[in-house]
């Protein structure tokens, strides 16, 4: 379900908010991003993706709707995650820029003010990201566990891309809208920032961080499942840089046969060595295995540069199917579904 704003004008900027029973920030998130962009008197529309919420949230945000013109609802059920709900809104959204944003006011709407003016001002600036882990970037009362977990996930998963980045995890982003137009998003969890990431950086698109202050909700519960997040964002780097995984295990295997090697040669040459130890046969499987897990690792970057390049491949196809949207109407089968 998707409710239309009331105003028909086209937005120049898209905010785009996905919402999990938010029910308690869902009013006060509206107004503070109103109070922040509306100044600025240029066209925009706010579109809030109601997650399958199972509170009132769908109810507040209906009555807002009828309030403030600018706003857009898109609603479904059940709840289908974050990257779910991001791709709902960005497919939903008409702006020429489009930010997304958390419904419970981690980050102060003001930077997106930052983030409009460096795409105004900076062509060659595709994608910003707001970063609290970069120099001049604060954390304030987020719980310390959170705050240690988060900080060293990504200092383990900025590794995997390509360009230096200091806080690849979070939602709070601004984009132009080729950007997203050019990408097959497919996660449905929290990896799709990540993926967004990766494939933007694959085709070439210049990222630029601002720094940011992280706050800890004042309102509602975290809906952030700890486990699962933790695991689709190791799958994430390891499918980036499959070395990380490969190469490491396949090298500590290795010097694990070779230093039994090394202890058979000093038996061997004391004559005390004895052919049919279990030893010998540890030796070998070690060192093979290691030999081969490198080898897997050879081969995995080989899929992964592949993997690159239909990201290009696919970013050629979207710009060939607008092109002739644009110029013989609507083609048939090219509609979303899920």
């Amino acid at each position: 379900m998707t409710l239309e704003a009331h105003s028909s004008q086209r937005p120049r900027l898209s905010i785009v908010i996905p919402m999990y029973n938010e029910q308690e920030n869902a009013a006060t998130v509206v107004e503070e991003v109103g109070r922040v962009i509306t100044p600025l008197g240029l066209p925009w529309e706010l579109v809030l993706v109601n997650d399958g919420s199972t509170d009132g949230t769908l109810e507040v945000i209906e009555q807002l709707s009828r309030r403030h013109s600018h706003l857009r609802i898109v609603s479904y059920a059940p709840n289908r995650g974050r990257g779910a709900a991001l791709r709902r809104g960005f497919r939903a959204s008409r702006g020429d820029w489009i930010i997304s944003t958390d419904a419970d006011l981690s980050y102060s709407p003001s930077y997106m003010l930052q983030m409009i003016e460096i795409l105004r001002s900076e062509p060659e600036t595709d994608v910003v990201l707001a970063s609290p882990y970069m120099q001049g970037g604060r954390v304030e009362e987020v719980p310390f566990f959170r705050h240690i977990v988060s900080r060293l996930g990504n200092r383990f998963l900025k590794g995997t891309l390509p360009k230096r980045i200091h806080t690849v995890t979070c939602v709070f982003r601004a984009y132009r809208r080729e950007v997203l137009d050019d990408m097959e998003l497919e996660s449905d969890g929290k990896e799709i920032h990540l993926e967004i990431l990766s494939k933007a950086m694959a085709v070439g698109r210049s990222v630029r961080e601002i720094p940011a202050t992280l706050r800890n909700r004042k309102k509602g519960k975290s809906k952030s499942k700890f486990a699962r997040t933790s695991l689709t964002h190791v799958v994430f780097s390891f499918m980036e840089k499959p070395m990380m995984f490969f190469g490491l295990v396949g090298l500590l295997l290795f010097l694990a046969g070779m230093a039994i090697g090394v202890y058979l040669f000093w038996l061997y040459f004391r004559q005390e060595l004895n052919p049919v130890r279990p030893l010998m046969n540890l030796m070998a499987l070690l060192t093979i295995s290691g030999l081969f897990m490198v080898s897997f690792g050879f081969l995995a970057i080989k899929i992964a540069l592949i993997r690159k390049e239909i990201y290009k491949i696919q970013k050629e196809n979207l710009e060939i199917k607008r092109y002739l949207q644009a110029s013989v109407g609507p083609i048939a089968g090219s509609g979303d579904s899920e």
